[in-house]
């Protein structure tokens, strides 16, 4: 899970992911406005958090980064899988115990009996995206602070939980799909599209603001615009159809890194290839496939067509060879046989992936899988999430092996005493890997620099820098 705290420090970032508050010595800024903030689970989490923050910084309250500065805390959950909601309740403890003024809010929030059953001194709980509701709850426990907006400027494009020079962009909320295994929806609720106006103007701000690269995020990116049609909306003016497509037309005007994550292979993404080959968005893409066993798919619900996937794929890759696909696989769901098993494995053979993650299954409190026959046993589960992921190492390194020797654009993210850290187009921050500048200490967070790649392995690259 990620996790992230407001660094008072900065007024636009948080850059170091930590587990929760700081506990150290408190120190008095003054009385009844401060707030700390912890802020678990998915990217998608970490835009509602940077949502409620900005309200809140908009209204004069400070946001301070230990247990002990905060007049009040709020935990924003994740309730996704088991370990997430255990997660989300050790912190709401933890909190309590450090502060003993806490609001929870996110996606465990649906489920208060649950946290009050562990919890019963939480002062409230809201849900996911329950942005105005949440700020509500503050004021009831420290009144609004008489402030200047002047002095206390927040900047157009808000607080932002992630380095300067990245930032989630999330374009709508909830999913039309039921999953069995997730319980997203019952969470989020169905799909709901932003405005493309609203998209966009965001997106402008973020870039003015020294963003250079936008993550676009949803539960269901491909559907966005399915609620409303494809309505055609305005933005500078000019009409534009509030889909997909159009969507990545005008970000990739902008002039800075577009990476699509959580995209379905509808046949609108077959649309957004060309796009890619032109250099318009970046040549990425996240499909969360999940599993290639027809069988499999079809008691999880997913759209079970893994040879048309493999068509897709190969045809995507003609228009676009330079396409770099990411994806994650679920193994031991219930059902799940050695034969099925075994055609995963066949299926990561044949994509050629370049990015892949994999998680055991696990039972989801409300999951309609919960009550499908013949589960797995939690040693074959190990046993074929390790074979899993020896067969996608072999091939991840066979793949980073081919870089070697080539030229490719390197956005920094880190520099220490060792040299510099970044990512080419082919990594998402926090999920996929890095590109190593040893003894290169003369880079800052955000510099986009020309490199050679001289070295890999199963995950990363090293390489020189050009200029």
């Amino acid at each position: 899970m990620t996790v992230k705290t407001f660094t008072p420090n900065n007024t636009t970032t948080s850059e170091i992911p930590v587990k929760t508050l700081k506990q150290g010595e408190s120190v008095n800024l003054g009385g009844g406005n401060r707030i700390g903030f912890i802020s678990l689970g998915c990217p998608k989490n970490l835009v509602d958090s940077e949502r409620i923050l900005t309200q809140l910084r908009t209204e004069g309250y400070d946001v301070v980064n230990t247990y002990q500065d905060s007049d009040l805390v709020i935990v924003n959950t994740c309730g996704f899988i088991d370990a997430a909601v255990q997660e989300s309740l050790d912190t709401i403890g933890e909190a309590l115990a450090e502060n003993g003024k806490v609001i929870v809010t996110g996606c465990l929030g649906v489920k208060e009996d649950e946290i009050r059953e562990v919890h019963p001194n939480v002062l409230a709980i809201t849900g996911p995206h329950a942005y105005e509701t949440v700020v509500e709850q503050v004021h009831e426990v420290l009144p609004k602070p008489e402030h200047n907006p002047f002095t206390q400027l927040v900047p157009d494009h808000g607080v932002k939980l992630t380095p300067r020079h990245f930032a989630y962009l999330k374009i709508s909320e909830g999913c039309n799909h039921r999953c069995t295994f997730c319980i997203i929806p019952s969470m989020r609720g169905d799909l709901v599209s932003r405005p493309i106006g609203e998209v966009l103007d965001e997106a402008k701000r973020l870039k003015e603001a020294g963003v250079n690269e936008l993550l676009v995020i949803s539960q269901d990116t491909s559907a966005y615009g399915v609620d409303v049609k494809g309505r055609t909306g305005f933005w500078n003016g000019m009409p534009v159809k509030t889909d997909m497509v159009a969507l990545c037309e005008k970000l990739g005007e902008m002039g800075i890194w577009v990476r699509l994550h959580y995209v379905y292979p509808y046949p609108s993404v077959d649309k957004v290839i060309p796009l890619m080959a032109a250099g318009k968005i970046l040549p990425y893409l996240d499909i969360p496939l999940q599993h290639a066993s027809q069988k499999v798919l079809k008691l999880m619900k997913r759209p079970a067509a893994t040879a048309k996937t493999l068509e897709r794929i190969k045809k995507w890759r003609e228009i676009c060879p330079e396409l770099v696909i990411r994806s994650t696989f679920i193994v031991g769901f219930p059902g799940e046989t050695e034969e099925d098993f075994q055609e995963l494995l066949d299926f990561l053979d044949e994509a050629q992936l370049d990015r892949v993650g994999c998680f055991k299954y696990s039972d989801v409190e409300g999951a309609k899988a919960n009550e499908l026959p013949d589960a797995v046993s939690e040693a074959v589960k190990e046993e074929r999430y390790a074979r899993f992921m020896q067969k996608q190492q072999q091939i991840s390194a066979k793949r980073l092996e081919l870089r070697i020797g080539t030229e490719m654009d390197v956005l920094i993210d880190e520099v220490d005493e060792e040299g510099a850290i970044g990512r080419t187009y082919a990594d998402a921050p926090e999920i996929d890997g890095m590109v190593y500048l040893n003894g290169d200490t003369e880079l800052q967070p955000g510099d986009k620099v020309r490199v050679r790649i001289e070295h890999s392995d199963e995950y990363d690259l090293w390489g020189v820098r050009l200029d």
